[in-house]
């Protein structure tokens, strides 16, 4: 069933893109919208505050400490929670990647779906030694 859902999402959006279908005009609003997103998540914390970050040194654990350590020692650096009104615009703007993203699988003929499921096979029987 959820690949009909993917399979519809890929489809209405191949019958929704009219300005931009070449190549070059994916590839660089594709680009657009990572920026806006990563713009997006700086403003709640430079305008609102709702988050901040905290960044230093990473700690690592010592070579013989095992792979669960290193995932205990490692932080997001990010502190707070996103108000819903930082979290709308940082939703939208994940939207219009997908939008793009999934443009540009349509245009090189590529299943989204299909990429997804190999990725979550990939990350299923790697587990942490995916090392992302």
């Amino acid at each position: 069933m959820k690949d009909v859902i993917f399979d519809d999402f890929q489809n209405a959006i191949d019958d929704s893109l009219l300005r931009h279908k070449s190549i070059l005009d994916i590839l660089t609003k594709y680009q657009e919208s990572q920026s806006r997103v990563n713009r997006a998540v700086v403003k709640a914390v430079t305008n609102c505050g709702c988050v901040s970050i905290n960044a230093q040194k990473q700690c690592l654990p010592s070579e013989e400490d095992d792979i669960e350590e290193l995932n205990k020692c490692l932080n997001s650096h990010l502190e707070g929670k996103l108000c819903d009104s930082c979290r709308e615009v940082i939703e939208r703007e994940i939207g219009n990647n997908l939008f793009y993203l999934t443009s540009l699988c349509n245009t090189l003929d590529l299943n989204l779906y299909d990429i997804l499921i190999k990725e979550y096979d990939k990350i299923n029987t790697l587990g942490k030694f995916t090392f992302r």
